[in-house]
């Protein structure tokens, strides 16, 4: 194990004795941040029951700063959780705010369970005083930015808990880790509502399930112009993984997204956690025309590429190659939305270098370094 996972792994073992001890809030843990399996190699992801019941004993132990709700309810019942982090978490307040959001797809349980990790990890940095987390001697001297700043051959090991708190204090940070919560209990890509054919009008089910991230309402009149660019009988069909449903915003889960964010005109930046293959995207999702506010994307994005490692995907600007082609893409993303009709910097996360992968220590270290990202974004809501 090298260097780098071993402090890691440390700073989260007191992160674990931290709870569990009552030492801070008297948080009564039902599984601790990372859940592990019989097997020591192995990493078990939250279900949604084991997700919600956490989310409950973190709202309630630690009501001054975080406050969960329900924005909506899925086909088969279960409740869309978001949690809010602020200072005065049961209010709306007059600051700017971001929105984290996980698991579009339910096949992708890294993309919650980051979030998860980022809620634990606040509610124990929030009360500790100046802690020294590796043990050097030294005390807060190398914050989450990608850079070993105290020359230890450590990176981001001893963040300043004072920082933590102000970003707390000054913003609101919406976190929504299971968008899908039916996809993520089937363990597959979309929702699990039924279809009646591709466009409702058959008498029987015909297949279950809506891609969540092709069905907000941005230019979903664009695939039947150009129906070869857009790749229309792969996203029309209800039978393909990319349906995107009867019409835009036909799912629960989607409009629920809508209203939250329809009702909180405060969010500035949006990061929305998907996987696999550790790249950053931004608007447009469906062209490689720039956007009004390219350099604005480029330099949120590329500080967040320097606090993960992720490589910022630039659509086709300057003397770049073209991600996506010209008019071609994908239609329905919530990054659009978001940006198009909403004017929020939205980004896409791909974590990971696989879409699940089992090993602890990977699972430790993609939670740990986006911890930095999601805290990065607060700060930056102020500056946009």
């Amino acid at each position: 194990m090298n260097r780098i996972i071993a402090s890691l792994l440390s700073t989260f073992t007191l992160c674990i004795l931290l709870f569990s001890n009552g030492s801070i809030g008297m948080l009564p843990i039902q599984e601790s941040q990372l859940v592990y399996s019989d097997d020591p190699d192995s990493y078990e992801y939250h279900t949604y029951d084991s997700m919600t019941q956490h989310l409950h004993n973190i709202s309630e132990n630690y009501s001054n700063i975080f406050h969960l709700e329900s924005i909506g309810t899925t086909y088969e019942g279960r409740s869309i959780w978001r949690m809010k982090v602020s200072d005065n978490p049961g209010q709306k307040e007059n600051e700017p705010a971001v929105l984290l959001m996980g698991a579009h797809h339910g096949n992708e349980k890294p993309s919650y369970e980051s979030l998860i990790f980022f809620l634990n990890y606040i509610a124990e940095a929030y009360y500790a005083e100046y802690h020294d987390s590796d043990g050097d001697g030294l005390v807060d001297e190398d914050d989450f930015d990608g850079v070993d700043n105290d020359n230890d051959g450590l990176v981001d090991e001893d963040p300043s808990e004072d920082r933590i708190r102000s970003i707390v204090d000054s913003t609101e940070i919406y976190v929504i880790p299971m968008v899908n919560p039916d996809g993520v209990e089937y363990n597959w890509r979309k929702n699990r509502a039924p279809n009646y054919g591709s466009f409702g009008t058959a008498d029987e089910i015909t297949s279950y399930g809506v891609d969540l991230n092709r069905n907000y309402d941005y230019l979903w009149f664009l695939p039947y112009l150009l129906p070869l660019n857009y790749m229309l009988p792969f996203i029309i069909s209800d039978q393909s993984w990319n349906y995107r449903g009867e019409y835009s915003f036909s799912e629960l889960e989607t409009q629920a997204i809508r209203d939250f964010v329809l009702d909180h005109n405060n969010i500035e930046i949006s990061l929305s956690y998907h996987t696999y293959s550790e790249i950053i995207f931004y608007p447009w999702m469906h062209t490689s025309l720039e956007t009004p506010d390219e350099e604005t994307f480029i330099s949120i994005g590329s500080n967040i590429s320097q606090i993960d490692g992720y490589d910022l995907r630039i659509h086709g600007w300057g003397d770049r190659d073209y991600l996506i082609p010209r008019f071609g893409g994908t239609i329905g993303t919530s990054e659009n939305w978001l940006y198009g009709t909403q004017g929020i910097y939205s980004f896409t996360m791909e974590l990971c270098k696989t879409r699940a992968p089992t090993d602890p220590e990977v699972v430790y270290e993609y939670c740990w370094e986006h911890v930095g990202v999601n805290l990065y974004v607060a700060q930056r809501a102020y500056d946009v």
